[in-house]
């Protein structure tokens, strides 16, 4: 089938990453994608090093492009979190049949949440009652951690990339200083926004009795913590065991090797979330914070799938800004059972391109 997913490009890159990965995925299923995006810079670093039969087709407010070689609606368009088809697109999914399928399929993939609504409202069917394209049907479409929901996204090559992965040899390319130790250095990834407890992470580490290597993505996460007063101090050897590495912008691979080879993973968002549970290693969620403290409720329903301790779900909690405190037992953190359960308890699902290619042809014949 041919395939149209549109995404808007908020902020975070979360957005972007989440649909190429859905793209890339389904041409590996032997479909033909077209990538409707705002802004396709992020591609330059996020996908280079995955040729691809994806089409990026340049989406530029609400005018229909004049592109050479393109063709109207496909048979399945997917509007990923909300991002408003163009009225010009809608209509003409309208008033043209679908190329090679007898309906065509209009989807509407939505955020990814551990909340109940997310089972009860996955699939369902939402009549368009105004604009262009009154009278057609979108249908909600529901990532999740659920059987009755639509699965997490997961290449089937996944666990074979893990076993041969290996972690020295990628970690070497950054020439990391702490090697100089004699001691195996505590190795954890910061993929963060501006966490208040993030103050107390770097403390904490500072404390570690053995080498520790904070290896700091680009862009909010290296701001953060270069905004932290007297933050230089953590380079100096004399009086700290830490170091902290920079890290330029890495492609989907390499963001997955970063989890993999890191014994602690803090990620934000959406695709870090799914990428650091399939790394089965220890890890803290940070979500995207909203003024009204939604996402705290969501923050507890996803932890209630895996059952964290009780230090584990503090951490989360200060991470998130859910509850005042002290950030502390590291050790605890590392030993946890969280990730595995969730690792266990995931893996058992059908990933999320399969299930939707399968609940377009359901839907489409």
């Amino acid at each position: 089938m041919k395939w149209d997913i549109f995404c808007r490009v908020v902020d975070n890159f979360g957005d972007i990453g989440v649909c190429w990965r859905l793209a890339s995925h389904l041409v590996r299923l032997d479909q033909t994608v077209r990538l409707w995006v705002d802004d396709a810079s992020a591609l330059k670093w996020m996908a280079s090093d995955r040729p691809s039969q994806v089409e990026v087709a340049q989406w530029v407010g609400g005018a229909m492009p004049q592109l050479a070689g393109t063709t109207g609606p496909g048979d399945v368009v997917i509007e990923s979190f909300g991002c408003e088809l163009p009225d010009w697109f809608v209509s003409q999914m309208k008033h043209t049949p679908a190329p090679t399928v007898a309906q065509r399929l209009w989807l509407n993939l939505e955020y990814l949440t551990a909340e109940d609504y997310a089972s009860r409202c996955h699939g369902l069917p939402s009549p368009v009652m105004s604009g262009p394209g009154i009278g057609l049907v979108k249908y909600f479409y529901y990532p999740g951690f659920t059987r009755p929901t639509g699965g997490l996204l997961r290449e089937p090559d996944l666990a074979d990339r893990m076993r041969n992965f290996d972690a020295k040899t990628w970690l070497a390319q950054w020439r990391l200083t702490s090697y100089r130790h004699s001691l195996e250095p505590l190795k954890v990834s910061l993929f963060c926004y501006e966490p208040t407890a993030l103050a107390q992470l770097i403390d904490l580490l500072k404390e570690v009795k053995r080498p520790v290597e904070l290896l700091v993505t680009a862009g909010r996460s290296t701001n953060a913590i270069k905004s932290l007063e007297n933050i230089t101090f953590c380079n100096n050897y004399k009086h700290s065991l830490l170091s902290i590495l920079y890290l330029p912008y890495l492609n989907q691979t390499d963001f997955d090797h970063l989890l993999w080879a890191c014994d602690l993973n803090f990620v934000r968002g959406e695709d870090s979330l799914t990428r650091a549970i399939w790394a089965q290693k220890p890890f803290v969620w940070q979500l995207y914070p909203q003024e009204d403290g939604v996402h705290l409720q969501k923050m507890d329903a996803f932890l209630a799938l895996g059952q964290p301790n009780a230090e584990e779900r503090h951490w989360f909690n200060i991470w998130n800004g859910q509850s005042q405190g002290e950030l502390h037992s590291l050790e605890a953190l590392l030993s946890g059972q969280f990730p595995q359960r969730l690792f266990q308890r995931l893996q058992q699902q059908t990933d999320l391109a399969s299930q939707i290619l399968d609940f377009a042809f359901k839907k489409t014949r």
